[in-house]
């Protein structure tokens, strides 16, 4: 794989393409928008100063707006690459945007970086063990029809990595957790669908075109795979990561599970 395993251009492509249509398929981003919302309010105090780093729509209004692509009032950078003067902001987050940066230990440090002291990072994003039914099917239909198989989504970060990731970046009090949830699809293309509206297509650099024949045969074993009412669940996992910017006194860290937002509402239409 390439020394920088997401094509940068695609990706910014993915999201401005996205952006238009991306309230029919925002789910999982308002489920994870919700869950940092709820996190934050939790914390005992107020920040003044809040940077909204990545994802394909805003989630925190007031906050500066670092964006994949133009939008108004919003500062154009990649997450790894942040145009900010050190110790700016009070507060960081970061909602769905990470999964895909190409230097993900880099895009922490830059977080801490742009922190004031006793400053909070939240974030939330798509981990390791989430498609694994439309990674089966993938893999499976284009094995046994060429003998082999590309790599077609992204590595993923693991939940049981992301603490580190945070400590070495230098965040105090790192919390990791994740929330594993389910998705059932009435068919592999309404599934494909979703990650297009969601810009969560593929942005590997090194990729190889599908064959119309094994994405049929995809669809076929993603079928054969549904439950009696005809719909094949997908797995989603979510990390959620908190860290402080380290400092004299720090306040308590985050408790894993705290939120209040459900995704019952959210996912609702889906299940």
């Amino acid at each position: 794989m390439a020394a920088n395993p997401f094509d940068r251009a695609l990706r910014r492509r993915r999201h401005e393409r996205a952006r238009a249509g991306f309230a029919a398929a925002d789910f999982l981003h308002a489920a994870m928008a919700g869950e940092l919302r709820a996190r934050v309010a939790d914390v005992a105090r107020d920040f003044a100063d809040v940077l909204d780093l990545g994802g394909p729509v805003p989630i925190w209004p007031g906050s500066v707006r670092c964006a994949l692509a133009p939008e108004p009032g919003g500062v154009v950078a990649d997450e790894d690459r942040l145009p900010f003067a050190d110790a700016s902001f009070d507060l960081v987050v970061a909602c769905g945007s990470l999964a895909t940066v190409n230097d993900l230990p880099g895009t922490l440090v830059q977080v801490r970086r742009v922190l004031r002291p006793d400053g909070l990072f939240v974030g939330a994003l798509i981990g390791g063990m989430s498609l694994v039914e439309l990674r089966s099917a993938l893999i499976g239909a284009e094995a046994a029809i060429t003998g082999g198989a590309a790599a077609r989504l992204a590595p993923m970060v693991e939940a049981s990595a992301a603490a580190g990731l945070l400590q070495r970046a230098g965040l105090a009090m790192p919390v990791a957790d994740v929330e594993r949830i389910t998705v059932r699809y009435a068919g592999l293309g309404r599934l494909i669908d979703d990650l297009s509206a969601m810009g969560a297509r593929s942005v590997l650099a090194s990729r190889a075109p599908l064959r119309r024949d094994v994405l049929a045969a995809a669809a076929s074993r993603f079928a054969e795979a549904a439950d009696p009412d005809g719909r094949t669940a997908v797995t989603v996992e979510i990390l959620h990561l908190a860290g402080w910017a380290p400092a004299p006194d720090q306040p308590k860290p985050l408790t894993p599970g705290s939120a209040k937002a459900s995704l019952k509402d959210v996912l609702e239409r889906k299940i």
